[in-house]
């Protein structure tokens, strides 16, 4: 804790983390001390990166097809513990000088002898230093070649025909392991225990021969076949017992009758016959060798019989006591069997394929009588002590790799900086999907649909599966090769994606393959999405109740016409009696007054709509065109709005087979950047004039006039009906007060005469 505290990190916030900035050598040198809940990943899959592989698989050191911390924190170590400065490996370089690599240490020093040694092979002996193409052709050298430094030496052309013969037995015998240039061969430790196991196996075939052998040279086949019958015979004489025993159980100790009686197809199982008694049952009956046997058993029965004749009593049955006597009478053979001598348990990468028994007896002591182990090991040891030894040239690749690019993965590991960045891609994107008018970048590999899209479906990302293929060959008979993706659509909309729509995927080789989709994860993709949303189903809506309404209509007319076509043809062949039925008014006339209603409602409705519209104010209209907007879109905007926000690439990389620390999210920048839809170039003009389009634009330039002159005309209507409004009313109150008496209440009025009534106008004035 104490170290932690001591030394300072630096930290940025990027993708809603606090992502560690690793830039001086002490950073490096002391990585294990950050705390793993940093990390934004704690493993991945080895596959499915776009990464060197050669560096993924020195890194993988247990060989389990994933990347962990420890491995990770392993690399860096022993990157660090043989760099002069270990803040080089933030360059990422290609080419490893030699005056970087530590000439204080023994490991360092052998390196910068090996990689002095591989550039004068190479011939570029004052370069001062390497690339990963170098080392790799200093490997293919040393595989080209028996002396390559590794001290394994496979079965070449190029040795001498008693020592290919050698190491050959003992690649059968004991195994090989693979040498720097991918042979499989022997080294010293297999070649010795190659040469004393055989001594070990002649020793035991003289015990063996020496051994007592009831029956000479038939000892070994009759021992093998008693172990064939062995348990069968067993079994016979245990079921004589128990019938004697139990003499009431003899039935049942026999064969039931249903299991030889074919009862199906006529056909005896022969698996079945095999797991029935020997012979037939009997309470202290000897075993019948020449009858009574069970057919799957009888041959090697009788051939056992044949071999053991002299040890009988009598020929042609086996009595307990006989079997007995067989068994005790082979038990000094089976001693001396058992302690056959074990394979020497050593390490190897091949297989063997056989055992000393195979090779002649001959041939076991031509090896054993002569000097050719020790022709082997002076062989061996000469091709260890070469200057560049295998061991030392795995060392130098594994510097210029981790120097080339341990960095870059360890920033797609410690924090996602190249997926930010977007320069480079990031290890996991494999390629660019062109579809629908827009290329996506955020592709990974999937292997099964399902499994993959359960998981990825938390991401809040429009996800589209594909599948992907492409001939390698113009040869029409080879199957063409076959991959998966999942492509995140970030840009756009959603209205023409579908399964099985086609587009082409591009992986970052360049190669192209067809895509069709397979599957589609629905997710908000844009606010601009959201906005249309609502209208764009009311009109699918609309779309489809006229479409279906048509449909119907069309039914029905067709299927009126059809029985209005029966019924006059029945009336030619039969007239009726009856005239038709004439329209009578008195019995619609309650339909007409419905019909009428519906229509005085929605006229009442559509002029009060019109009346509070046409007293509106000029600027209360812009407010309930947007109030308007906000009920109809607003809901949708929101909902994208909080998904869209949501939107992570962890669930993404965990259904890959990613172990993700931590949210990463892709923020509405970022979508624009992953998903890019198609756009003109700048300074790109235009010609409008479309030669296939040959109607003319005159109507439609008319109506865009109708229309904005009609609401210049509707709008100058409300602005002089608002205006009047606010002066008319004052002017009239005016006057009324200036010209009017006072009307007098409704009870005078009454009482007042005539003629002063009527005479009141002209006396005021």
């Amino acid at each position: 804790m104490s170290n932690q505290q001591e030394h300072k990190w630096s930290f940025r916030h990027l993708g809603g983390l606090e992502q560690v900035v690793l830039s001086s050598a002490e950073d490096f040198r002391r990585l294990r001390e950050l705390d793993p809940k940093l990390w934004v990943a704690l493993s991945c899959p080895v596959s499915g990166l776009e990464f060197d592989s050669r560096t993924l698989e020195l890194i993988d050191y247990d060989v389990d097809g994933r990347i962990r911390i420890p491995e990770m924190l392993d690399a860096v170590e022993w990157a660090c513990e043989r760099l002069k400065d270990p803040a080089v490996l933030r360059d990422s370089q290609d080419f490893l000088a030699i005056d970087m690599v530590r000439d204080d240490t023994d490991d360092g020093k052998h390196i910068i002898a090996t990689m002095t040694t591989i550039l004068a092979n190479l011939g570029k002996p004052d370069s001062g230093g390497l690339t990963q193409e170098d080392v790799a052709q200093s490997a293919a050298h040393a595989a080209e070649h028996m002396f390559n430094g590794d001290g394994i030496i496979p079965p070449l052309e190029a040795v001498d025909p008693d020592m290919k013969a050698f190491i050959s037995d003992a690649l059968a015998v004991m195994g090989g392991v693979k040498d720097a240039g991918g042979q499989f061969g022997v080294n010293i430790e297999l070649a010795n225990a190659f040469v004393e196991y055989l001594r070990a196996w002649k020793e035991w075939e003289n015990m063996v021969d020496g051994a007592s052998s009831p029956l000479g040279k038939k000892t070994s086949q009759a021992w093998e076949l008693m172990q064939e019958v062995k348990a069968k015979v067993d079994d016979y004489f245990l079921r004589t017992d128990l019938a004697a025993y139990a003499p009431q159980a003899q039935t049942a100790l026999n064969v039931d009758e249903k299991f030889v009686v074919p009862v199906e197809n006529g056909v005896l199982s022969a698996q079945a016959l095999a797991e029935l008694p020997l012979s037939r049952i009997e309470a202290g009956k000897p075993l019948d060798l020449v009858a009574g046997l069970n057919p799957e058993w009888r041959e090697r029965i009788e051939c056992f019989a044949s071999m053991t004749a002299s040890l009988l009593k009598e020929p042609g049955v086996m009595s307990r006591e006989d079997w007995l006597g067989i068994q005790k009478a082979f038990e000094p053979y089976a001693g001396a069997l058992d302690s056959r001598p074990a394979r020497p348990d050593i390490a190897v990468e091949q297989a063997p394929t056989s055992t000393p028994e195979d090779l002649d007896s001959d041939r076991i002591n031509e090896i054993l009588d002569s000097k050719i182990i020790d022709s082997f090991v002076a062989l061996a040891e000469k091709d260890s002590t070469m200057p560049a030894a295998a061991a030392d040239i795995a060392a130098v690749e594994r510097l210029v790799l981790y120097h080339r690019h341990l960095y870059r993965l360890l920033m797609n590991f410690i924090s996602f900086d190249d997926f930010y960045s977007r320069n480079p891609r990031a290890a996991f994107q494999i390629g660019t999907l062109y579809l629908d008018g827009r290329s996506c970048e955020l592709c990974l590999p999937v292997d099964n649909v399902d499994a993959h899209a359960a998981l990825a479906a938390r991401s809040q990302l429009y996800l589209v599966y594909c599948k992907c293929t492409r001939k390698k060959t113009p040869s029409p008979a080879e199957a063409p090769e076959a991959k998966t993706i999942v492509a995140a659509i970030t840009a756009g909309d959603a209205d023409l994606l579908m399964e099985k729509r086609n587009g082409v995927f591009v992986d970052n080789h360049g190669e192209d393959w067809d895509a069709t989709v397979v599957k589609i994860t629905s997710n908000p993709i844009s606010l601009k999405q959201a906005i249309f949303e609502p209208y764009k189903k009311f009109g699918r809506m609309i779309s489809e109740q006229i479409s279906k309404f048509a449909s119907n209509k069309d039914a029905d007319m067709m299927s009126a016409a059809g029985t209005k076509i029966g019924e006059v043809s029945k009336s030619v062949a039969a007239p009726s009696a009856e005239a038709a039925p004439k329209f009578d008014i008195g019995r619609n006339v309650g339909i007409f007054a419905a019909i009428g209603l519906a229509v005085g409602a929605i006229g009442t409705a559509l002029a009060t709509i019109f009346s509070a519209l046409f007293a509106m104010q000029w600027w209360q209209f812009p407010l309930l065109f947007l109030g308007l907007f906000l009920v109809i879109s607003g809901p949708s905007m929101i909902m994208a709005w909080l998904k869209l926000r949501q939107r992570t690439l962890g669930p993404l990389l965990e259904a890959s087979g990613w172990a993700v620390n931590g949210r990463v999210l892709i923020n509405f920048f970022l979508g624009r950047q992953l998903t890019a839809t198609a756009v003109l170039p700048p300074h790109s003009s235009r010609n409008y004039v479309d030669p296939i389009n040959k109607r003319s634009r005159m109507p439609l330039v008319i109506f865009l006039l109708a229309v904005i002159l009609g609401g210049a005309a509707v709008g100058g209507w409300f602005w002089y009906k608002s205006t009047h409004k606010a002066s008319a009313p004052v002017s009239a109150k005016v006057v009324t007060q200036d010209a009017a008496p006072a009307t007098p209440p409704a009870g005078e009025a009454g009482d007042a005469p005539a003629g002063d009534a009527a005479e009141a106008p002209s006396a005021g004035q």
